[in-house]
């Protein structure tokens, strides 16, 4: 079986009520929000992916105002007519504040809009997990730096 690790850094953002997320296809072409951010490149920091991510997908400039905590998945990935890939995600998710740029959507990358959602409406939206957890951390923000994962 083949082997995958990805690092990524995402960003919980939230004002006056509203938190920041970015929309992206899933597999199967649907529509599904998620937090602005991604993967490392290699021998990026993290603190820089967070920065550079949230600009690329959302245009907005912040400063990060915290560590929230980390996040670890592991999947395994069916691969049409190739050995199937264990994936294991490590996910970093800071907390940021806007200081700068304008909202506007990704051009030529893997989110297509980004928007302010209220806070109250998020659990209705289709989301990926990463979305639960970040939140998770937002409002606990547990010593350890993590949470539970949410049962499906």
């Amino acid at each position: 079986m083949r082997k995958n690790l990805r690092v990524a850094a995402y960003a919980i953002c939230v004002r006056d009520g509203k938190l920041l997320l970015a929309r992206a296809q899933d597999p199967d072409g649907k529509p599904e929000w998620t937090l602005p951010g991604g993967g490392m490149e290699h021998g990026e920091d993290p603190y820089d992916t967070v920065l550079r991510e949230v600009e690329e997908e959302t245009g907005y400039h912040i400063e990060v105002t915290g560590l929230l905590g980390v996040d670890s998945v592991r999947r395994t990935f069916p691969r049409r007519l190739r050995t199937p890939t264990d994936h294991h995600g490590v996910r970093l998710v800071y907390e940021g504040r806007v200081v700068g740029g304008e909202l506007r959507p990704e051009v030529g990358g893997t989110t297509d809009l980004a928007a302010w959602q209220d806070l109250d409406a998020v659990p209705g939206l289709p989301r990926v997990g990463v979305v639960d957890i970040g939140l998770a951390l937002w409002r606990r923000r547990p010593v350890t730096g993590r949470v539970a994962r949410p049962a499906k």
